[in-house]
């Protein structure tokens, strides 16, 4: 039985999910192995094809939005070409950042060795912009690499534009990286935290996504909450 994904708006032009971790947004070459995708689940569970606007990386949950005709869907990619689109993310990420900065590192643009084998190599890298603010902090005592204890930062992070892996990049140039990240983390940290608190996913959510609705106008907040895992997470943090 196929799972149920968690719709969390939809009218007669949007619908929206709060994308779990580990689900792929559509179908992809790369991911062959891969049975299901959150556009195939929601498409066979609502009964009718839906048009992917904007992607999330696979191990990163949270707000995922769908058109649902091809009209509404070349509006919404507009607004996020345009970064007239509003993003909010929740993460968890390794040491003590700075209360709130921005990261301004441009980034080569990632190419996947199938999908892009015809694209050129040599592009230039793009403006790529990132906001964030720490909300918490968490100190444990346990011992990593040359330190005798543990540092962990609950960060709320907003991106001005959207490079692929954008986020995740970010926080390794920082020497931030998210728990969690397989390509970018550091290992020794994602272990601990797998071992200690059985939580083995990406600690990065999108939790608020802002867009113009494409027929109204009007401004439309969507909220996804973050999962059990992550949630026994940032329990442990001491707000700020």
């Amino acid at each position: 039985m196929n799972p149920t994904l968690d719709i969390i708006f939809r009218d007669t032009h949007l619908i929206a999910i709060n994308k779990p971790s580990g689900l792929l947004v559509h179908p992809s070459l790369v991911d062959r192995h891969e049975k299901q995708s959150a556009m195939t689940l929601l498409r066979d569970m609502i009964g009718q094809y839906v048009y992917p606007v904007h992607r999330l990386d696979k191990p990163t949950s949270g707000v995922l939005l769908f058109a649902l005709s091809s009209e509404i869907a070349r509006e919404l990619s507009l607004q996020f070409n345009d970064s007239q689109v509003r993003k909010r993310y929740l993460a968890v990420v390794r040491g003590y950042t700075d209360e709130s900065g921005r990261i301004d590192y441009p980034l080569r643009e990632k190419l996947d060795k199938m999908t892009d084998a015809r694209a050129r190599k040599d592009k230039p890298a793009q403006s790529a912009v990132t906001d964030y603010h720490r909300l918490a902090t968490l100190e444990l005592p346990i011992p990593v690499d040359r330190y005798p204890t543990s540092r962990y930062s609950l960060v709320e992070i907003s991106p001005q534009t959207g490079r692929k892996h954008q986020i995740r990049r970010h926080f390794k140039h920082i020497s931030h990286p998210i728990i969690g990240d397989t390509s970018y983390g550091k290992s020794i940290h994602n272990r601990l935290i797998a071992e200690q608190f059985n939580c083995r996913r990406l600690l990065l959510a999108a939790t608020h996504l802002t867009i113009q609705h494409p027929i109204s106008g009007q401004s439309l907040v969507l909220e996804a909450p973050i999962d059990q895992t992550f949630k026994k997470i940032e329990a442990l943090f001491d707000p700020l």
